[in-house]
Parts: C-alpha cells; structure tokens; sequence
C-alpha cells in the first residue's frame, strides 16, 4: 500500500488523539468524585442505622415508661383505697391487721416502681440525646452527599466534554486521511491494537519493540510513500528524520 508521507503523519496525531480518548474513558469510570460518593454513600447508610436503632431504643424504652407508669398509677389508686377503708374505722381487728400489711407491701412496691420510673427517665433522656446524635449525622452525610453528587456530576459533564472533543478532532483529522489507510489504523484499533506508531531510534513507537538491522535496511530502502508495518504488531510505523534509518546503500 502507498500513501503520501504527509497523510501517514496524520495517523500519528489520530493514534495520539485515541490515546487521549483512552485516557479519558478510563479515567470517567475511576473519577475521584464518584468514590467520593461512594464513600459518602455508605457513611449515610450507617449513619441511618445508627438512627434506626436509636428510634427502635427510644420506642422500646417509651413502652417500659408506659407500662411502669400504668402500673405504679394502678398501685396508687390501690394505696388509696386501702388507705380509705383503714380511715373509716368499720374494720375488725383482724382485717385491719391484714389490710395494714397488704398496704405496707403496696408502699413498698410503689415506691420501687417511682425508682424504676425514674430510672427509665434518665435513660429516655440520654437515648433521646443519642437520636438527636445520630438524626444530626444523618442531616450532615446528606449535605456532604449532595455535594459529592454535585461534584461528580461535574466532573463527569467535564471529561465527557474532553471525550467529545478529542473525538470532534479525531474526526477532522480522519477526514484528511485516504480511505484505504485508514482502514487499515481502524481495523488495528478494533482489534484493541495501537494503529500507528512513531518508527523513532529503530523502535516501533506501538509496540516500542527494536526493529532488526535487516529489516531497518529493508525499510530504509522503502519509497516515502511506501506504507511499512512493524513485523511484531502490525502498526503503520511512520518514518521521519527521528527513525534512525540507515543511508541506502551504506556498508555495500
């Protein structure tokens, strides 16, 4: 295949230009910024755990309040009634004896209930903290979550506008190029293969494998508009003054 000099020099820039498109793809799919949310992301699911757990608490402990104070208003009124018959002098010796147990028994119980009630209290009052605590934490991973969101999203809008871009260039660049010859770089490049290279100090700029002396011979002997490709990987190794060629005809 023949193709002026100047038009295998265009392959160069578009091979430099998919690099960059490479790039840029790769680095869309490791952005900084969606790690970042990620991050944030399992923080706030933690965070609404702790909430979570915190709400289930404060519920728990609400229903022993309930369930004490149902209780210790149910032995007062029972305190009161004792206390109502032992006041209206109508009781036997004997009953009143035994109802003045029972009502001893009824204080007693009562007040270990105002003790536990009161325990229960306290313990309403630092879950309450913790909700607070933790419905706090809440609130600030999602404004860090929405900032991290906000810059991903930019980051993401600006590499795809590089993206777009380098491919807005790649197509103005692939328009100056003859067809066959770049049939020849796509092909390579569907195959997931570096299209076209440098030939620069006797290396193939693709494959950055040393090209054999016979065959640098071969190829300086080759008319410019001669398409050489690298035995190894079968880019389009363009030639310039950088390629390090031997003089045709040097050492016969």
């Amino acid at each position: 295949m023949k193709a002026a000099p100047a038009q295998q020099r265009r392959l160069l820039d578009l091979a430099d230009l998919d690099a960059e498109v490479a790039r840029s793809r790769h680095q869309l799919t490791r952005l900084p910024e969606a790690a970042r949310v990620a991050e944030v992301t399992e923080q706030l699911t933690v965070a609404e755990g702790d909430v979570d757990r915190a709400e289930a608490a404060v519920a728990e402990m609400q229903q022993q309040y309930d369930q004490t104070d149902r209780e210790l208003t149910g032995m007062t009124d029972h305190v009161k009634r004792d206390q109502a018959q032992l006041d209206s002098g109508l009781l036997s010796h004997k009953a009143l004896a035994e109802l003045q147990h029972e009502l001893a028994g009824l204080e007693n119980r009562r007040d270990l209930l105002e003790s536990d009630l009161l325990a229960i209290m306290e313990r309403q009052e630092a879950l309450g903290m913790e909700l607070e605590r933790a419905q706090g934490t809440v609130l600030h991973q999602r404004e860090l979550l929405a900032e991290a969101v906000t810059a991903r999203d930019h980051a993401t809008a600006t590499t795809e506008n590089t993206i777009t871009e380098f491919l807005s260039r790649r197509e103005a660049i692939a328009a100056e190029v003859a067809a066959d010859l770049l049939a020849v770089y796509d092909r390579l490049r569907e195959q997931g293969r570096v299209g076209a290279g440098l030939l620069r100090q006797r290396r193939c700029g693709a494959c950055r494998m040393e090209v054999d002396p016979r065959t640098l011979s071969s190829i300086a002997a080759a008319a410019d508009d001669e398409v050489v490709r690298c035995e190894e990987c079968g880019a389009v190794m363009v030639r310039t003054e950088q390629s390090g060629l031997p003089t045709p005809g040097a050492g016969q």
